[in-house]
């Protein structure tokens, strides 16, 4: 082989220290902004930079598969398995196939023009040694590039919910240090001052009627409270012996290979030692990992940990699935039973950002729209919900056939709805009812939650749980002066 193996350029660049300087970069820029230093915060920046890093990396190990490197490599990769014969008298052909846009082009075509090559037979090593430099430094000028364009696309979007987070700060300070930090997935898409108005203007409503805070945290356990082997498992670690096929194991002579291992070295590469012109090609072949050794093959036993879910203790973790919210937006719901609704609303969204649920809230009258609360996007989105304006009839059967053809799927199994609404409303087709009945049976619930007093007791009877909501006119006077 008359220069080094190409298949390790990908990692070249990658592993030279651009990447670490990269990721040092963002961690003192995102340091200095204040809402960056508290410690949920801080946690969450440094998670997202650390996920950054592995899709970065791999994005950047795949420059040599573009079409910019790809052929070049591929000629020089077919041009290092030549004999120094071979590769003198098909010099011309090699670098008239080098294309101008090759950062080797220039260098190949003087090494064409000159003369020294004729008469020093170390002359194919020399010029692949010099191609291999070309493409390696080209790789790590496309890298930087890539890597510092992906720096500069994630530092806009730290730049962009750090902002988001500073607003926010005022509305979540009354809570754990580490709230913020729960929002951060949710803080992609930038908000407006009436989105923060929105969301402030809910917080403080919700501060002044703990009994909805409390009906939020009820609901919010009793997907912990499940008693299910399937969901209520605890993770185990265990110490065992695996065997593993290893390269090191030497129980099988399987072929040969390149490499620096002198133990496993074939007869004939001696042969270099024996001329003192030629031992300077040996270590050389050594020190780049070229030596002809024999490739081994076989079973290595190693103590591994390995996990497994055992039958639920103490200590156990339960499953949580998903929270459901369907909030009534009829005309009839206008006035305190939105304000109640909302506030509810925003309540359970925050405990399942605690809990790591997802959150999807449907909005309902004649017609229903649904908000993704725990995606990119969503504070926005739960602003948007928060700035709606009820009005309109209530159509319950539709929204409730939708909401229940979503739990049904696999990855709301020990879910959690709830129904917010005055159920001034006829009573739930049989169809359907038999639908939440099942879903029922599998570990799902249905909860209602009545702002009125004239509830169609019917209707509310279809639910698991059901909570009454509706204070007196002097309840409401005393909570507004707070």
């Amino acid at each position: 082989m008359l220069g080094i193996d190409a298949l390790h350029l990908a990692l070249s660049a990658v592993e030279s220290g651009m990447l670490e300087a990269a990721v040092s970069d963002l961690v003192t820029k995102t340091a200095l902004i204040p809402v960056a230093q508290k410690r949920g915060v801080r946690r969450s920046v440094k998670s997202q930079i650390k996920v950054w890093k592995a899709k970065t990396k791999n994005r950047a190990s795949h420059v040599c598969g573009t079409e910019q490197f790809a052929d070049e490599i591929h000629h020089y990769q077919s041009v290092i398995q030549l004999t120094e014969e071979q590769f003198m008298l098909q010099f011309d052909d090699i670098v008239d196939a080098i294309l101008p846009s090759s950062a080797f082009y220039e260098q190949a075509n003087r090494f064409k023009q000159g003369t020294q090559r004729h008469d020093n037979p170390m002359f194919p090593h020399h010029f692949c040694s010099h191609w291999y430099a070309a493409i390696e430094d080209s790789i790590k000028v496309a890298q930087s590039k890539q890597i510092e364009l992906d720096k500069e696309r994630l530092l806009a979007d730290i730049y962009r919910k750090l902002e988001t987070l500073s607003q926010m700060d005022e509305v979540t300070k009354s809570g754990e240090e580490g709230q913020l930090g729960q929002l951060w997935d949710m803080a992609g898409a930038k908000l407006s001052r009436g989105d923060f108005s929105a969301i402030k203007e809910t917080a403080a409503f919700l501060s002044k009627h703990p009994q909805l805070h409390q009906i939020a945290q009820e609901l919010g356990r009793m997907a912990g409270e499940i008693d299910d082997p399937d969901l209520n498992v605890a993770p185990a670690e265990e110490l065992v012996f695996v065997e593993e096929t290893s390269d090191e194991a030497t129980d099988d002579i399987v072929g040969i290979h390149e490499s620096d291992d002198l133990n496993k070295l074939l007869p004939n590469e001696t042969m270099f030692l024996a001329y003192p012109e030629l031992e300077t090609i040996f270590y050389k072949h050594m020190a780049d990992k070229r030596l002809m050794t024999y490739r081994t093959l076989g079973k290595a036993r190693t103590l591994r940990k390995l996990e497994a879910h055992t039958p639920a203790h103490k200590d156990a973790v339960i499953e949580k699935g998903p929270i459901i919210i369907c909030v009534d937006a009829s005309g009839s719901m206008s006035g305190f039973p939105e304000r109640c609704a909302k506030a509810m609303a925003y309540a359970l969204l925050q405990i399942a950002l605690t809990d790591k649920r997802e959150c999807l809230v449907y909005l309902f009258s004649t017609q229903h729209i649904s908000y993704q609360m725990t995606e990119a996007d969503g504070l926005k989105e739960a602003a948007n919900f928060l700035s709606y304006k009820f009005h309109g009839g209530t159509a319950f059967e539709p929204v409730m056939e939708d909401a229940v053809n979503e739990m049904e799927k696999s990855q709301f199994r020990n879910a959690d709805m709830l129904v917010i609404s005055d159920f001034i409303s006829p009573k739930l087709s049989e169809g359907l009812v038999q639908k939440m009945n099942s879903l029922s049976s599998d570990h799902n619930r249905f909860h209602a939650l009545t702002l009125s007093k004239f509830s169609n007791p019917e209707l509310l009877g279809m639910y698991n749980k059901t909570w009454h909501y509706h204070p007196t006119m002097m309840e409401k006077l005393m909570k507004f002066r707070k």
